[in-house]
């Protein structure tokens, strides 16, 4: 799988950054812009190019039948994101339970435009103690890649605005559905919204 994922990004025009991985047993990924179907696809293809096991949340209807065995086969996990169920708690559960775990999410939960990031892969760094590794993908430049280790800092407004800036440079497939990266408490201070995020 390894050696046909880097031949079919290839194929597609992509490249992997040369980077090395950082060796870590426990590590939150996030992969931003997401914008697009076509962004989980060469997500995944990019996994499996660059060797990483990754667990990831999605939304609980993709894994019903025929087509949850292939999800699960990928490392997803089922969430019921619109019931008032404790995620994030039970996510540091699992993290705490696995000696190894490497746990991808999309912070903007939708590849359709948000005003904001949705918070939760803040809090289960947070509390789990983890590093945060940023992935990207760029149009632009058919790149993938990702950032140096994050730690957060326990100011989310603050890390919000560094994550900001580091995804700025990159570009997804349809980049007039790119969301904001801020949180929800500061869309409501600001205002801040797709038509001024320029």
């Amino acid at each position: 799988m390894k050696y046909l994922c880097k031949w079919l990004l290839g194929l597609r025009g992509w490249k992997l950054t040369d980077t090395p991985l950082p060796v870590i047993d426990k590590a939150i990924l996030i992969f931003a812009p997401h914008t697009s179907n076509w962004d989980f696809v060469t997500m995944v293809m990019a996994k499996f190019a660059l060797g990483i096991k990754v667990r990831y949340l999605g939304k609980h209807t993709l894994f019903y039948w025929p087509y949850g065995w292939f999800f699960r086969a990928l490392g997803g996990m089922p969430v019921k994101r619109h019931e008032h169920n404790n995620v994030v708690g039970s996510v540091v559960e699992l993290i705490e339970n696995n000696d190894v775990i490497w746990l991808a999410l999309a912070p903007e939960g939708t590849r359709s435009y948000t005003a904001y990031w949705k918070s939760g892969f803040y809090h289960i760094a947070e509390r789990s103690s983890l590093p945060i590794i940023m992935f990207y993908l760029d149009i632009r430049t058919k790149s993938i890649g990702f950032s140096d280790l994050f730690e957060v800092s326990g100011n989310i407004e603050e890390d919000m605005a560094k994550f900001s800036q580091y995804y700025s440079e990159f570009e997804g497939y349809n980049p007039q559905q790119s969301s904001i990266i801020q949180t929800k408490k500061q869309y409501k201070l600001s205002g801040k919204s797709h038509a001024d995020k320029n």
